[in-house]
């Protein structure tokens, strides 16, 4: 517009206008170009006329009446350009006018400039955000409209810094609409792009955002990388909810007069950011897997799901569409390193080799797995869209009852999550069995696998994984794991006949050497004693509840094995608690049974 308003022609004189009669019209677009220049020329800091007082303050600060005028007047020299432009584009006033008008919008751009800059604090993306549905009404109007005492127009219940922000928003739309309209959008949307990009960058930096490359977090240790995954999992909510959110709103209210500037001002501003912020998570999930990481990386999930519905509005359009990419990028790879590690998982306990627990006690193995698999259904929101899409393939021959059968969804179907930690659990009872076959004795071995599956069902009953898994689970697997008081007095009685028959035949045996004697005796101790303690725990309450006290069907005490083993190997003939040579069974006094009673 700055250069069509006047083309002289190349024979006219550049001090003379081509003959034009004055008419009505003229006059009166005359007297806008004049009362525009009045004001236009006080608050021009290279006017002569103007006061320096005009160099070191705000027109919309100083007196808020006179830059509405202000306003006006632009809008009043716009119309006489377009007049002048039609009727006589040669005519002297519009080159004044041409010329005030850009006086004027220099004027603009400083006030654009400092309105942004000395109300930082109250324009900063969480006022903007808590305060977003009075500022979304905000218009040309609340500017407009100051004949209206100011509080009756934002109402009572609205703070000091709710007001200074919202009537410092009404100004920068004020003052954008009338650069746009007179053509000097670019120049407006370039102070608004630095000075809020500046904002925008500085707030990511005090999240403790970093621009860090997979190379970088490659070589970190998962220590400190987990320090700062902490860090952007507070972070993203952040700069979602609060930063960029407030971003959009103001930029949108700013520039509404023009899609394109807003679009483009705001891409601008948060793209960069928004890029390294969303970038993160993915390069985590291409680092090295383990089980460790497994929750970290739920997190990362997790917080970008829950967030997508307010990333999606808030990076909307074509601009910025390479952000929402990215934060679906990152979901991709976090799912995938997901499925991994629940692979990797799987696989670990499969070809778990350590040793198992003397006295049939509780695996470590067992602990660690139902532990972590009770931590994984804390996640079984997300973790069902991460396996939604992955068919567990059953390859076991193990029958459809053991497998068990998980609590149905919604529709009827059991849910892909509740059949995948079924399935692990699965797979540590089936290498649990094999663990059992290690023990030499099977009632040891038999114990071992009703120690380890009591602890495994308790662990579902008393987790999330029984909302999952299903009551049906829990009763299949108790079952399997619970014995009759019957079942177990007869237990109680065989070993009682096979310890008897033992004592009875080994008590004659010698062992001259003190040494080798005791070694052998702490030897049997070590592999009898703790079992038969952890079976006669138990189960002797409640043989005795049902049988008596006097039954003596619970004939020893575990510190009675201990005793009577200490006096094997010496022989018929002595020892510290032989028999005498004359007996022909192990006298079983009550002194030493009775302990059981």
């Amino acid at each position: 517009m700055r250069t069509i308003f006047f083309k002289p022609s190349p024979s006219s004189s550049p001090l003379r206008s081509p003959p034009h009669s004055l008419t009505l019209s003229d006059t009166f677009m005359d007297e806008k170009i004049d009362n525009a220049q009045i004001l236009i020329s006080k608050w021009d800091p290279d006017s002569s006329s103007s006061s320096n007082y005009c160099n070191i303050t705000s027109l919309f600060t100083e007196d808020r009446l006179e830059a509405k005028q202000y306003l006006n007047s632009i809008r009043e020299l716009q119309s006489a350009m377009q007049y002048y432009i039609t009727e006589n584009p040669a005519s002297e006033k519009l080159i004044t006018a041409q010329n005030l008008m850009q006086v004027a919008m220099k004027r603009l751009e400083r006030e654009f400039y400092q309105i942004l800059k000395f109300n930082r604090d109250y324009l900063d993306p969480e006022s903007v955000s808590s305060h977003s549905s009075r500022a979304s009404r905000s218009s040309v109007s609340d500017f407009e409209d100051e004949s209206e005492d100011e509080s009756s127009r934002f109402g009572d219940s609205v703070s000091e810094v709710e007001r200074v922000s919202m009537m410092a928003m009404a100004d920068l739309k004020a003052i954008a609409d009338c650069m746009i309209s007179s053509g000097y959008g670019r120049e407006c949307v370039k102070i608004y792009k630095i000075v809020r990009k500046s904002i925008v960058d500085e707030t990511l930096y005090h999240l403790g955002v970093e621009g860090l490359n997979f190379s970088q977090i490659q070589k970190m240790d998962w220590e400190v990388l987990e320090i700062k995954i902490k860090s952007w999992l507070y972070a993203v909510k952040v700069a979602v909810k609060t930063l960029f959110n407030g971003e959009r709103i103001l930029c949108d209210h700013v520039f509404s007069a023009s899609g394109s500037m807003r679009e483009s001002c705001f891409a601008e501003i948060t793209k960069e950011g928004a890029l390294g912020l969303f970038g993160f998570p993915e390069n985590i999930a291409k680092c090295k897997k383990s089980p460790e990481k497994m929750f970290r990386i739920l997190d990362l999930y997790e917080a970008i799901a829950d967030l997508w519905p307010e990333i999606e509005s808030i990076f909307n359009d074509e601009s910025t569409s390479t952000v929402r990419s990215q934060a679906v990028n990152s979901l991709i790879k976090l799912g995938e390193a997901v499925r991994t590690m629940l692979t990797d998982f799987e696989s670990a306990i499969s070809k778990d080799n350590s040793k198992t627990p003397p006295g049939g006690g509780v695996h470590p193995l067992t602990r660690y797995v139902m532990n972590y698999i009770s931590f994984l259904s804390d996640y079984s929101g997300i973790l069902s869209d991460i396996v939604a899409d992955w068919p567990l393939t059953n390859q076991s021959p193990l029958p459809e009852f053991y497998f068990g059968s998980p609590e149905p969804d919604q529709d009827g179907n059991s849910s892909a999550i509740s059949l995948r930690l079924a399935w692990l659990i699965l797979v540590l009872l089936c290498k649990l069995d094999g663990k059992a076959e290690l023990y030499k004795d099977v009632a040891l071995s038999y114990l071992f696998l009703a120690n380890n599956l009591q602890y495994v069902v308790k662990k579902v009953r008393t987790s999330s994984l029984k909302f999952l898994i299903g009551d049906d689970w829990i009763v299949k697997h108790e079952a399997k794991a619970a014995m009759t008081v019957h079942q177990v007095a007869e237990h109680f009685k065989r070993f009682n006949s096979a310890f008897e028959e033992l004592y009875k035949k080994q008590s004659s045996w010698v062992v001259p050497d003190s040494k080798l004697r005791d070694e052998i005796k702490v030897s049997l101790a070590r592999k009898l004693v703790p079992a038969y303690r952890g079976f006669h725990q138990k189960f002797r309450a409640a043989v005795n509840r049902e049988f008596g006290s006097n039954s003596r069907i619970v004939r020893f005490g575990p510190d009675d094995l201990g005793n009577y083993l200490s006096d094997l190997f010496f022989g018929t003939t002595g020892g510290p608690g032989s028999v005498s040579s004359g007996s022909s069974t192990p006298s079983f006094s009550s002194s030493r049974g009775g302990k059981s009673h």
